[in-house]
């Protein structure tokens, strides 16, 4: 059998091929310029996003409300809103950043609390090992979970799911669904509600506890930037198994990171009670999915390994600033939620087209 002829002008030509090709696969490229610049920008830059919403969200309620909304006295009680939002979602920052989740930050929080009140109120322990032993619960908490995730391989979810019910448990048997009031907290712990001294500035209405939650955010921000723990933590979430090979201890980094985000928790708890001034139970019901909120709309991946501190930040600070105006403009709360769900699924589906044209 012969084989196939090959023109004379297609032998002349051989050698211009590659060159063409070349050319056609540049000129594809640069049609795609734009796009690929807009996705390598926003996979660099994960708080460019929620920073625009932010903006935009700014702009929208001013134009509605008018200057009430710029008042600085309402721009203090906005960071005042998401003070506890903001301090657990660093937490649940770094637990996300590892490909987890922990639904169990809002009772660790309060269970905290819960001890340094009664301990320090109705027991009558000195406040610094009352203070202390709150901390130690809050953390003990986390390292439970980092243990049940990171040594028996149980999904995230599933065990702060579980432990969610039983920290809840616990919490209510441990205070006997008992709230201790402000002034007895005043009168024997006054420490506890030191989170909630204000100090003015101008018309600004500013507590501890918001400045301490900034204070925290930039120590979260310096170690997840600039140690190698925090290397550590972004390469655990974003491939595992070649953070292993790159010689990461995978299950030591998830206790440590499990562990730390149960003290920031501690840590929220006392900043709650300066918050509304007493202990109780029953407050910070809802904070495990406030904090999912702002970190999901601040930019960090529910896959792992993307996102940052200041990105959660400014997600607490949208949930704040659509919340606050859209009272402002008169709208009942359900459309509050509403607009916070909306933020949620659109924020989700900006991650999933970054990963997708990344792949």
């Amino acid at each position: 059998m012969s084989g196939a002829r090959t023109s004379p002008r297609a032998v002349e030509l051989a050698p211009e091929l590659p060159e063409r090709i070349a050319g056609d696969l540049l000129d594809a490229e640069e049609r795609r310029g734009p796009l690929k610049r807009l996705h390598h920008f926003l996979h660099a830059n994960p708080t460019a996003v929620p920073f625009i919403v932010l903006l935009l969200a700014i702009a929208l309620f001013s134009s509605l409300v008018g200057r009430r909304f710029f008042h600085p006295f309402n721009l203090s009680l906005v960071l005042q809103q998401v003070t506890i939002i903001g301090m657990v979602g660093i937490a649940q920052t770094l637990v996300i950043l590892t490909a987890g989740i922990d639904l169990s930050v809002g009772a660790i929080m309060v269970l905290a609390s819960v001890v340094m009140g009664r301990l320090a109120v109705l027991g009558g322990l000195p406040i610094e090992a009352a203070f202390a032993i709150g901390l130690a619960v809050g953390a003990a908490c986390g390292a439970v979970n980092g243990v049940l995730v990171s040594w028996l391989k149980l999904p995230p979810f599933i065990v702060t799911l579980g432990t969610w019910s039983i920290f809840g448990a616990l919490l209510l048997w441990y205070s006997q669904s008992q709230t201790i009031r402000a002034q007895d907290v005043q009168a024997a712990a006054p420490f506890l509600q030191y989170m909630g001294t204000a100090i003015r500035l101008g018309g600004a209405r500013l507590t501890y506890g918001s400045l301490l939650m900034l204070g925290m955010a930039a120590g979260t921000w310096y170690v997840l930037t600039r140690t190698a723990f925090g290397r550590h933590i972004y390469a655990t979430g974003d491939d595992p198994d070649a953070a292993r090979l790159a010689g990461i201890e995978i299950n030591r980094t998830l206790i440590a990171v499990y562990t730390l985000a149960g003290l920031i928790c501690g840590i929220a708890g006392w900043t709650l009670i300066g918050r509304i001034g007493a202990v109780s139970a029953l407050s910070g019901g809802n904070t495990n999915l406030d904090s999912i909120t702002a970190v999901v709309i601040g930019g960090t991946s529910l896959f792992g390994g993307r996102g940052s501190i200041v990105g959660s930040l400014i997600g607490a600070l949208i949930v704040g600033v659509f919340r606050n105006g859209l009272a402002l403009a008169g709208a009942d709360a359900l459309w509050q939620e509403f607009a916070i769900g909306l933020l949620i699924i659109c924020a989700v589906g900006i991650d999933q087209w970054i990963r997708k044209v990344s792949a």
